[in-house]
């Protein structure tokens, strides 16, 4: 299956094949998951190790919403500091979940390995690069908390940075040997692979238009028929539509966007040795990073404004680029997208049962591949009887976000200034 307008670079790089697949009449299973990205395919794959029938619809094509448009950084936890989730959190959870989320790269690198899913995996780490001196101070709290926590982390001073990356832009760096980065909808089209081969059914071009309740379980309704369960999932996160009532309420939906050069040759060799992916401590965000056929992508927070041709982003591109790395001169860039994050109250991701049998992990904060595959796992775990006690997080009350579609429209207007100063 080929797309004249690709979604991402990666969709129209990624080795591993496209799949798609109707669905025609209705389906009996045990769990039907809504979204065939790395949520909904991960806890299909997981179910379906456990001996759980598994139905996936997905509305458009696998890898079609944040999974097919991430930035392809494995990156362990979350954005905020070990520190501030045990305090979030307390004594039992924070630890747990820092524990686990820690080992997130981990668990996509073994899926990677032993299901040989071809996405250009480097496993070489990822750098948080200090954008100025109150970045410094930042990488060094972090630095020490992961040491205390025995994890593999090495704290770079300016040339040790530089080195790394090529250039002399960033303060310091705190290098993460945990992380990595792959092509992410080559991923996400190798978990569907995966799933497939251990018995779980995906369909594509399938909308979940209803939800309700049915005897002891549910029917999902869609235009092609029906999926009648004793568990629903649903994986949409950050895309997330009105099928449930509410809950695309409870996060605040914010953009971010790549642009990426044509391939780049041997004159990037220097950029980047290493091939980890860069993300600075401003706060409005940025990357770096060179994929494996040595295009640069640089990225940050908002929408593409015009093209990959022409327009606010593109200008804004060029302008990082000569900033970062003037060696290179003019560049051309080749792909230019944005997808979607779903950003909660306090940067953490949640598990809500919103009924009986219906369960959701939603909130990721930035951190779709290594969140998607971990909630995947363990919401496996608790429809095949993980006690509540033991999940990496609590089930909690469905809270909505104040102001979210407000606070959305003032970041997405903070953003596009941004890449308007960041231009000039």
């Amino acid at each position: 299956m080929t797309r004249a307008t690709p979604l991402s670079l990666w969709d129209a790089s990624a080795v591993e094949a496209d799949y798609a697949n109707p669905m025609d009449g209705d389906v009996e299973t045990d769990v039907a998951i809504v979204g065939g990205g790395f949520t909904g395919l991960s806890t299909a794959l997981h179910c379906a190790r456990k001996g759980l029938g598994a139905q996936v619809v997905e509305a458009e094509r696998i890898g079609h919403g944040g999974s097919g448009r991430n930035v392809g950084l494995v990156n362990a936890a979350l954005w905020l500091a070990p520190r501030a989730v045990r305090e979030a959190l307390g004594d039992v959870y924070g630890p747990r979940f820092v524990g686990v989320f820690g080992k997130g790269p981990e668990t996509v690198f073994d899926l990677i390995e032993r299901h040989q899913i071809r996405c250009e995996a480097t496993r070489t780490g990822t750098i948080h690069a200090a954008h100025g001196p109150s970045g410094v101070a930042d990488l060094e709290d972090r630095a020490a908390e992961w040491r205390r926590l025995g994890e593999p982390v090495d704290l770079l001073d300016r040339d040790d940075v530089a080195a790394r990356i090529g250039t002399r832009a960033f303060h310091a760096g705190l290098l993460d040997h945990r992380a990595g980065t792959i092509n992410p909808m080559g991923y996400c089209r190798g978990l569907a692979r995966a799933a497939r081969g251990a018995g779980a059914e995906i369909a594509t071009g399938v909308r979940a238009t209803a939800l309700r309740r049915e005897g002891g379980g549910w029917r999902v309704e869609t235009k092609r028929g029906s999926v009648r369960a004793r568990f629903v999932v649903l994986g949409t996160n950050a895309y997330t539509d009105a099928l449930w009532p509410g809950l695309r309420e409870v996060f605040t939906p914010i953009h971010y966007f790549q642009v990426a050069t044509r391939p780049l040759g041997p004159e990037a060799a220097h950029i980047l040795p290493g091939r980890q992916g860069v993300w600075d401590t401003g706060r409005i965000m940025f990357n770096v990073r060179r994929d494996a056929s040595d295009r640069l992508l640089v990225g940050s927070m908002g929408t593409v404004v015009g093209s990959a041709a022409k327009g606010l982003s593109r200008r804004w591109a060029a302008r990082q680029v000569a900033r970062l790395f003037p060696e290179l001169g003019p560049v051309d860039f080749e792909e230019a997208w944005h997808g979607r994050i779903a950003m909660t109250p306090d940067h953490l991701p949640r598990i809500y049962e919103l009924d009986k049998g219906l369960f959701t992990a939603i909130g990721y904060n930035g951190r779709g591949i290594t969140t998607g595959t971990l909630f995947g796992a363990v919401l496996a775990d608790l429809l095949t009887g993980l006690d509540r006690a033991d999940l990496p997080l609590p089930i909690t009350p469905v809270s909505k976000a104040r102001g979210a579609a407000l606070n959305a429209r003032l970041y997405q207007a903070a953003f596009t200034a941004n890449q308007v100063w960041r231009s000039l």
